[in-house]
Parts: structure tokens; sequence; C-alpha cells
């Protein structure tokens, strides 16, 4: 397994160049707002379609949510992608001994109010529109080792061009109940699909004026 690495001095750079990025890239950034307990971890489940998705979530959390970020990737793109480690990115192997270390540690900070923690539990890319979201079983548990200590958060992203040279991003967030350990993987993927159709339908309904 690798872990974050840290360095105030690199989290600083990484801070700094992200918010620009994502400021400079996209026309609009629009999110809901959502009541929180700040005596509890976040951990954010969101869908997975680009390379935007980790960036777009960590502005997000600046803005909206204001936790230490964590996000969970593969083991290829921790290697490929060193910087994210300094934001807080960990790996998982899946199919490996580490996967289990990998799951521990997720759930550890979860144990911590102050730390929020982004998964894509859909496991690899998908277009920004599929129909339907899957989700592997490492999601719940995790959820059900930290049972207690933190609160689940959904959010559906959806990029469009509109009529801007530059796209418009839009989060579409909400809270969900606290009780996992009698629920399976399908009807947790359930709740988060009801909440990713509500956000689409909304987002083909926007009224370009």
């Amino acid at each position: 397994m690798i872990y974050p690495k840290n360095n105030r001095l690199m989290k600083w750079m990484f801070d700094t160049y992200v918010k620009w990025l994502v400021g400079n890239t996209f026309h609009q950034f629009l999110f809901n707002t959502v009541e929180l307990d700040s005596n509890k971890s976040v951990l954010l489940v969101a869908n997975h379609f680009s390379f935007w998705d980790g960036l777009i979530l960590y502005v997000l959390n600046d803005k909206l949510l204001h936790k230490k970020f964590h996000v969970m990737i593969l083991e290829d793109t921790a290697k490929r992608e060193g910087m994210l480690r300094y934001a807080g990115a960990f790996s998982v192997s899946k199919n490996s001994r580490d996967m289990l270390e990998s799951l521990n540690y997720a759930a550890e900070l979860l144990s911590e109010p102050g730390n929020l923690l982004l998964m894509f539990p859909q496991g690899k890319l998908y277009s920004n529109f599929v129909n339907r979201v899957h989700f592997e079983q490492g999601l719940l548990k995790i959820m059900k080792k930290a049972e207690g200590k933190f609160q689940l958060l959904f959010a559906a992203t959806f990029i469009q061009y509109f009529k801007h040279k530059k796209p418009s991003v839009t989060v579409y967030l909400k809270t969900e109940g606290e009780r996992y350990s009698d629920k399976n993987i399908n009807e947790l993927q359930n709740a988060y699909q009801q909440h990713y159709d509500a956000g689409k339908l909304q987002q083909t309904e926007i009224d370009i004026k």
C-alpha cells in the first residue's frame, strides 16, 4: 500500500495549483449546500468519469466541507501521479494482500472527525451520463468498520459545455442515513442510483438562455 505524504510546502503548492486549474478550466462551478455534523468525518461517495473528478471534489471540499481531504486511488495511479499523495491520496490494489490494509486505513481515517474520505466505488471510469452506477464491495466493508463515526455524503458530478467555450461543472450533493451494518452493497448502490438519476434529470432539464 502507498500512503499519503506530509509536506506543508508541497501540500500548499498542490492546493494552489489545483484551485487555479479548476477555476481557470470551468466557466461555472455549481453545487448545493448540505447540513453536516461537525463531530463526524465525511465519507464522500462519487461517480467516476474523468481526470477531473478528484480535483473538482478537492475544490468542493475547500469551498464547502472544510475537512482534511483524503482519497483512495488505484496503486498504478498513485505511482504515476505521485503529487496526489500530498493531497491525502493513498492506494488500493485489487485482488492483493494489501487490499485489506487499504480498507483498514480508510476506516481509521473515518474515525477522526476532521477527515474527509473520497471514494469512487465504481472502481474505474465510466461515461458521465451512464445509466447504471455499479458499486464494488470495498466501500461497504469500510463503512461497516467505521460505522457510527462518519456521515455519508453522495456526490453526482456532471460536466457540460452549454453555450460557453469553457464547460460548467455541477455537483449534486445529498446526505444519507447512518445505519449500514444491516445493508448489502446492492441497497447502497440503489440509494446512490436514485440520487444520481435525480441529478442527471436536473442536469438535462437545465434551461439554457
